[in-house]
């Protein structure tokens, strides 16, 4: 299945990322810590040309730790500097500012030796929407510059914004690209808020979302909805959600549509743990 959308503020945003990126010096590529292959835009590495950057992923304490650790040493032997930030407790400015002045190290040694002093480092954030792009850049102004909500499509403008005496950012709107190849991926998206449920079927969603806990995480259906099975059934899962919340039709007739609504609202207020929707291939690192 492919999965096609690309609204019209979207294809905006990528022509005004393109005019800009000549204006800065590097990239700071914003991915959640809980997809970190799924959220990455295929577009951003033919809009950030030769950029150097920093990869960070946000909301790192919704997802898993051991998993995030295995994804922070698969980027590290591929050259990639890799943050993984929890923007509401982790000192970001500090992370933010060191961890760029590391990225332009080289540049800036290579300009002190031609004798030309290093100005303050400007950087582009960008992600897909709802990544966390403005929770990040209210925490480095160290206060509200822009709108936070947790649904995609909020920011939609071009703001520049200083940080420190040696750092400035320009914040851009979320860009996901035209079409999603693997279904996977717009299910994976889909879970963590990056689209708009309405884009793919709620009900299959959910059964990804269901299937992927029972495999990977079934410590979680147990104690969040009291479901043990000993293979994947879908069915019973629906019912007994149903039962313990009393999700019923007449007719005593399981409510799908509450159940799975419940679950996705479980998700969106993190209600379920921290989760890893995506797991790296170890043998590849």
């Amino acid at each position: 299945m492919t999965i096609q959308w690309f609204p019209g503020h979207m294809t905006k945003a990528k022509r005004t990322i393109e005019s800009q990126i000549k204006l800065v010096d590097m990239v700071i590529e914003l991915r959640d810590a809980r997809v970190p292959n799924a959220s990455a835009n295929p577009l951003l590495e033919s809009l950030i040309q030769q950029k150097p950057r920093l990869l960070v992923f946000t909301k790192k304490d919704m997802a898993d730790a051991t998993v995030s650790s295995i994804w922070k040493k698969y980027f590290e032997t591929q050259g990639i500097s890799v943050l993984f930030l929890d923007a509401n407790q982790d000192p970001i400015k500090k992370l933010i500012l060191h961890s760029s002045q590391d990225v332009m190290k080289e540049k800036h040694d290579r300009d002190r030796r031609r004798g030309i002093r290093p100005r303050p480092i400007r950087a582009m954030i960008l992600g897909i929407p709802n990544v966390g792009k403005s929770t990040l850049i209210n925490r480095l102004a160290a206060k509200k510059v822009v709108q936070v909500a947790n649904r995609p499509g909020v920011t939609q403008a071009i703001k520049w914004i200083a940080v420190d005496p040696m750092l400035q950012v320009m914040d851009t709107p979320g860009v996901l690209w035209p079409k999603f190849e693997s279904e996977l991926v717009g299910y994976r998206l889909a879970l963590t808020g990056a689209i708009k449920e309405q884009i793919l079927p709620i009900e299959k969603v959910v059964e990804f979302g269901m299937k992927y806990l029972y495999e990977h995480y079934p410590q979680i259906l147990l104690q969040r909805y009291g479901i043990q099975l000993e293979t994947f059934d879908l069915d019973v899962i629906y019912q007994t959600i149903a039962d313990k919340y009393g999700f019923k039709m007449g007719g005593n007739v399981v409510d799908r549509q509450r159940v799975m609504s419940m679950f996705m609202a479980d998700l969106r207020q993190d209600k379920l743990g921290p989760i890893s929707w995506e797991l790296p291939d170890e043998s590849a690192i």
